[in-house]
């Protein structure tokens, strides 16, 4: 648009030079000329100046809104930035927790590993082997009858032949006294199952196996099945789950050995059961030797209330007839109150006409 109208200028001063030119006369010439570039360069400068504030205010203009822009941008920034940094930091809070959760995984991973070497050194001897089995046992009588209940079980039992039970049982009659006795024959039932050894080994071990559980029963049924002082049964406690497992899924064999020998094979799950179930029978021999007692004085309650009703009967018979007289005696005092009242009235009668009169 600027140049368009410099170029106009331009033309304007030409034609002027033209029209002077025509006119012949060089003085007026330079004069026009000179009038003529005087007028050029004031509307040169005028359209300078006029330039010059053009740009100036759309300078001013492009800046303002080059600077508008600019502070829309960072605020944009600014709110992405806090956007980021907040989702960066909920992902850097979440991580930290994820991570202190895993570090106390590893902390309980750490600590199990530990037990289950300990476990494993536990397991490899005999002693603490029975030991092991024996807390297992207190740990479910404790569960299933309370806290040292003497009444129903004792810990360690001495026998009059010098056995020592691991625990017994004082069950009312016709059940007695059972004793439970706890065995854990691991050696040979682990080289039996580890299907890394060959089939020859594990055979022998499944025999030595059988022994052993055979034995275990054979000393339970010696030691703590005594006529006159226990039960013609006892119980043999397998604390690991998985041999009680084995041997009634694969060796029925043992299952009637046991049988034989009036031995009950029982895990942590079983004993559970059948102490249970111990216990349920005790409570109803307990509820039936209380029946008799309850029966003879729902007997008593029975003669002492025929001997109350006869004394109600007595008693209600006295009443009525009471009644029957006070009823009496109403009507009598109805009929003498009656008979004054007309007495009365006749007397009055006779005065008022003697008054009269």
């Amino acid at each position: 648009m600027e140049y368009l109208m410099i170029g106009l200028l331009v033309v304007i001063v030409a034609m002027n030079i033209i029209i002077i030119l025509k006119n012949g006369d060089k003085t007026n010439i330079i004069e026009k000329l000179s009038k003529t570039e005087t007028t050029f360069i004031k509307e040169l400068n005028a359209f300078k100046d006029q330039l010059t504030r053009n740009l100036n205010d759309d300078f001013v203009n492009l800046n303002d809104r080059i600077e508008h822009k600019l502070h829309l941008m960072n605020d944009r920034v600014n709110n992405r930035i806090d956007e980021n940094f907040e989702k960066t930091n909920k992902t850097f809070t979440s991580v930290l927790e994820r991570l202190s959760k895993i570090d106390e995984a590893q902390k309980k991973i750490d600590s199990l590993s530990n037990d289950i070497v300990s476990l494993q050194s536990v397991l490899t001897d005999k002693k603490a082997r029975g030991i092991f089995g024996e807390i297992n046992l207190n740990h479910i009588l404790a569960n299933v009858f309370g806290e040292n209940n003497s009444k129903i079980y004792k810990l360690q039992y001495t026998f009059t032949n010098g056995a020592i039970a691991d625990s017994v049982l004082f069950a009312p009659e016709p059940l007695g006294v059972i004793a439970i006795d706890s065995k854990f024959p691991l050696e040979h039932y682990q080289i039996m199952v580890d299907k890394n050894n060959e089939q020859l080994v594990r055979e022998q071990a499944e025999k030595a196996f059988k022994m052993d559980v055979k034995k275990h029963i054979d000393a339970i049924a010696s030691k703590y099945i005594i006529p006159g002082e226990t039960t013609d049964q006892a119980i043999m406690f397998l604390p690991a789950e998985a041999i009680f497992a084995e041997i009634n899924a694969y060796h029925q064999d043992i299952i009637d050995y046991a049988y034989k020998k009036r031995i009950w094979l029982t895990s942590p799950t079983t004993l559970i059961s059948t102490l249970t179930t111990i216990q349920i029978i005790i409570k109803n021999i307990e509820r039936d030797k209380y029946a008799l007692v309850i029966h003879n004085e729902l007997k008593l309650l029975d003669a002492e209330f025929i001997r109350y009703k006869d004394r109600w009967d007595k008693l209600y018979r006295s009443i009525e007839t009471v009644s029957r007289d006070v009823k009496d005696i109403h009507t009598t005092t109805d009929k003498i109150t009656k008979r004054f009242n007309s007495i009365n009235q006749v007397e009055m009668e006779n005065i008022v006409h003697e008054e009269i009169q």
